[in-house]
């Protein structure tokens, strides 16, 4: 703006300057011809009277100056002339002075020359006797003039250029200054032109507009971040080009990034999986898939969002649904192994029955199948209570008594009602360790937990072998290890043993009346007392298995927990 009005007020003083002068040329040039004309009217008036009283004879006797007399017949003959000889004049009636002077009395002319850069101005006066007298001078034209005062015009219009040039900056910017030094953040507090009291009026209404909105625009988007980033699952806000518009921190984790990403949404994840789902909401279509990525699965949702039936971006939430789908297969897992687990004795029962119910059999066989009938019916029945036990643990519903329970005291009740089956394949039961040592926890639970150990212990034994139950205590921590010098677990087969119906050796389990749950019971009664499970375990040395129970911290919040 600054440079706009300098420009403009300099070139307004130029073309000013230019036209004044050109203006005051022309009326000076304008002037002095008309003076020039008077002039020659005065002398003409005065050689007239001269010839008059002195006749041709004043033409000899003219004094030297710088007009020209001619005396003209009125045939156009020249009879004398104060320059030039009469005989190297030609006839002057085709000249436009003599003709008006003949004509009206009085004539006059003018003509430049061949550069233009003088003109002869002519007055002729017809006399008494019929003759005309003309007079002439010659004057410099405006462009003659013009050439002679060049250099000082040339001088002159520079300075005043200089001048101008000055002044203009300085104008220019004192017209600009009030309007830079305007407080825009408070436009009504300002003195200046009153022209411009309207627009700051008009800013201040802005201004509070524009600040309502964005307080408003602020407290929504805070609004907005503190609930996003206080959900587990991710949010991605996109705009119709995919270019990632918002996005919460769970989001980039659930992607596995940590850098902040901007630019395309597909900076987060390239899949393919990922790409359709996007590229499907974009088109106006609610897309959902399930995406692998890094051994988790995570649930895409994305809505397309409108503006006037026509689709401005995106929406996409993204679920870690992992464990649901991990539930879900152990859920058909587990029906398909009670299913099977069940199918088998109630097969047998229904067989045995078929050939007992005709009567037919002997006394002896009788016995024998009944005994198999009660077999598998016992085998159902330690089933169906395994099953309850651990849907027990795993829903949370019943309330378990905690109490302070010595693990040396349970363990050594276990030890002796284990004892029978022991010594049936020459197995030695020891209990090793500290003679007391308590934890807070649910009785019945750790008995089931020890139980089971004790009971693995010995079925998957070696005959004559050793089970040896160690207790300790140290600092906040009991720990109790159950070892048997048994067959051993594989290593690819260690990670799965705490599953619900898994088996190393179905056939041996089979045999020695398992029902595939007494690990899980072990693994879900040791979250149950916030403990820990540590397997150790080699193929035809035996295995180790470790609950390492909190006493002190765990006594105050299962505490609580009752």
């Amino acid at each position: 703006m600054n440079e706009k009005i300098f420009r403009s007020t300099f070139l307004t003083a130029v073309v000013t300057l230019l036209a004044s002068a050109a203006l005051i040329l022309w009326v000076l040039f304008g002037s002095f011809e008309n003076q020039i004309q008077k002039e020659l009217q005065s002398e003409a008036n005065y050689i007239v009277h001269a010839v008059r009283n002195e006749g041709i004879g004043f033409f000899e006797e003219f004094p030297g100056t710088e007009t020209r007399a001619t005396l003209i017949a009125s045939d156009g003959t020249v009879l004398a002339d104060t320059e030039v000889e009469k005989e190297e004049l030609d006839n002057h009636t085709d000249r436009e002075e003599v003709r008006e002077a003949l004509e009206t009395g009085t004539g006059s002319s003018s003509r430049y020359s061949d550069t233009l850069t003088e003109k002869t101005v002519y007055y002729a006066v017809r006399m008494e006797d019929g003759n005309i007298l003309r007079v002439s001078t010659t004057q410099y034209t405006a462009v003659s003039i013009l050439m002679d005062i060049l250099r000082p015009f040339i001088v002159v219009l520079g300075l005043a250029l200089i001048v101008s040039l000055l002044l203009s900056l300085r104008v220019s910017k004192s017209i600009i200054s009030p309007i830079n030094e305007l407080d825009l953040d408070e436009p009504a507090n300002n003195d200046t032109y009153e022209e411009l009291t309207p627009l700051l009026r008009r800013i201040a209404q802005q201004k509070a507009t524009i600040t309502r909105q964005l307080n408003e625009a602020y407290q929504k988007q805070k609004e907005f971040r503190l609930i996003t980033e206080n959900m587990s699952e991710g949010v991605l806000v996109i705009d119709r080009q995919m270019n990632l518009l918002s996005y919460n921190a769970a989001a980039l984790t659930l992607l596995g990034t940590e850098a902040e990403v901007t630019g395309s949404v597909l900076a987060l994840n390239r899949s393919r999986v990922f790409r359709s789902v996007i590229e499907e909401a974009l088109l106006g279509k609610r897309a959902e898939s399930i995406m692998e990525q890094n051994g988790r699965s995570y649930s895409l949702i994305v809505n397309p969002v409108f503006e006037e039936e026509k689709v401005i971006g995106a929406v996409a939430m993204i679920l870690d649904v992992t464990e649901d789908i991990k539930r879900e297969a152990l859920r058909r897992e587990f029906t398909a192994n009670v299913s099977h687990e069940l199918k088998t004795p109630l097969t047998s029962i229904s067989g045995f029955a078929e050939l007992m119910k005709d009567g037919c059999l002997p006394e002896e066989t009788v016995k024998d199948f009944s005994q198999s009938i009660y077999e598998e019916a016992q085998r159902m029945i330690s089933l169906v209570s395994d099953i309850i036990k651990i849907s027990e643990l795993d829903e949370g519903q019943t309330t378990f008594e905690w109490e302070t329970v010595d693990l040396c005291e349970l363990a050594a009740s276990t030890a002796a009602s284990l004892k029978p089956a022991a010594e049936k394949r020459g197995i030695t039961i020891s209990l090793t360790g500290a003679a007391h040592a308590y934890i807070y926890g649910a009785r019945r639970i750790l008995d089931e937990m020890i139980y089971n150990l004790c009971d693995n212990a010995i079925k998957y034994n070696k005959e004559n072998g050793t089970v040896d139950i160690h207790i300790e205590e140290f600092g906040e921590t009991v720990k109790i290890a159950v070892s048997d010098s048994g067959i051993g677990i594989p290593v690819g087969d260690q990670k799965r043993v705490f599953e619900r119906f898994y088996r190393v050796d179905k056939s041996r389990t089979r045999e020695e009346g398992g029902t595939g749950l007494g690990l899980s019971i072990v693994k879900h009664g040791a979250l149950y007392h916030n403990a820990e499970i540590v397997l150790e375990s080699n193929v035809g040395s035996g295995t180790t298995v470790t609950i390492l129970f909190p006493s002190g911290a765990a006594k105050k919040e299962n505490s609580e927990k009752s």
